[in-house]
């Protein structure tokens, strides 16, 4: 349809509900598609009581309703350790490509240190051969046989300069071999950490992949239809957290809009909807969820951490209320989820294996908080 057609279909979807777009663009097809799932789904916030919102709970015909919940439950419990795993694995790839880098620097310092020292070496070895040519006699006698003062004084003075290059050269041969033993015992510890996350790489691989590899197999021992309830269940579940989120009026004092960088951040996540999650991908064609935030902001001109963590540890926080799109908010007691505010009480995320990057409810998930990858006012 075109544009005024979309934006018409828009304001239908979201009647009764005041809303209308996701971050205050009006025009574009992607904020009007962005708009229409999120009225659509119910994910913004607005007019219409909890009751209208509330979805029915599943209760499969002749099924134990009770029991799909106990698999829902079970599953979501081994995708929620994978993305654990996940974001560990993460981590311990950042140190692994991190040591790496610093052991290359420490062998070039080395080559390039191994290199004075031969050159020192070899000027210790010709002053060695020089005092040898003049037959070992130490400078101060050659002083006392002298009888010419003049020759005495240019001879006090090359010995004195003599003395003082002997001194240099084994100073700095001292201080080399000091440091050459530093730059050994930094590569070894290098290596040692190195090695170190490797294995705690290796570690959460197979973690990740016994718990997908489990939820995987809970989920093929149910009939099709079975499926389409659990599914169903899981949205619910969402859907309810993210109702009483709204119930507590949050939405009432944020207000903020979305700074020049936040767009272009919310621009590259938004046009990524639809693309799978992969467990340790960082785009272009798949993503995890701190995969995806990472390259929106990158997008966006601003490198932050890879890991949901470290994100939540380094980045600024904000509080709540001050929350504006583009910001990231953290999941979970362990921090182990994030995704994209993109306004009106939803985020954009890369939710779990066997899931597309999409738009949820910002409230579907316990918030541990919020913080803000640019430090730019708001528009």
């Amino acid at each position: 349809m075109g544009s005024q057609g979309a934006q018409q279909g828009v304001r239908d979807a979201g009647a009764g509900r005041g809303v209308w777009g996701v971050w205050g663009v009006r025009g574009g097809r992607l904020a009007v598609c962005t708009a229409v799932v999120l009225c659509a789904t119910g994910l913004l916030g607005g007019t219409a009581t909890a009751a209208q919102r509330t979805p029915a709970p599943a209760s499969p015909p002749g099924g134990d309703a009770r029991h799909l919940d106990e698999v829902r439950k079970e599953i979501e419990g081994l995708y929620r350790t994978a993305e654990r795993a996940t974001e560990e694995y993460n981590a311990a790839e950042e140190q692994v490509q991190l040591q790496q880098k610093k052991i290359v620097e420490l062998a070039r310092t080395i080559d390039a240190a191994q290199q004075r020292l031969a050159a020192l070496k070899r000027r210790a070895g010709a002053l060695a051969s020089a005092q040898y040519r003049t037959g070992g006699i130490p400078p101060e006698a050659k002083l006392v046989l002298s009888a010419d003062p003049e020759v005495f004084l240019a001879n006090a003075d090359l010995a004195r300069k003599g003395q003082q290059a002997v001194k240099g050269v084994i100073s700095q041969l001292t201080q080399l071999k000091s440091d050459l033993q530093d730059y050994a015992e930094d590569a070894s510890h290098r290596w040692e950490e190195l090695e170190a996350n490797r294995k705690k790489k290796d570690a959460a691989r197979k973690e990740i992949n016994d718990k997908i590899d489990a939820a995987k197999e809970l989920e093929s021992r149910l009939a099709a239809k079975e499926k389409e309830r659990l599914r169903k269940l899981e949205d619910d579940q969402a859907l309810l957290a993210q109702q009483k989120w709204l119930d507590s009026g949050v939405l009432k004092d944020i207000s903020n809009k979305a700074s020049e960088q936040g767009k272009k951040a919310i621009s590259y996540a938004t046009s990524q909807i639809g693309k799978d999650y992969v467990w340790g991908a960082v785009g272009p064609d798949t993503f995890d969820c701190s995969g995806l935030t990472l390259r929106s902001w990158q997008a966006a001109g601003h490198t932050i951490p890879r890991t949901s963590q470290e994100q939540w540890r380094q980045l600024p926080r904000v509080p709540l209320k001050d929350m504006r799109p583009g910001d990231l908010i953290i999941y979970f007691s362990d921090a182990s989820h994030v995704g994209m505010y993109l306004g009106d009480g939803a985020i954009v995320h890369a939710p779990r294996p066997g899931r597309q990057v999409t738009i949820t409810g910002a409230g579907s998930m316990p918030i541990l908080g919020v913080v803000r990858p640019d430090g730019g006012a708001a528009d």
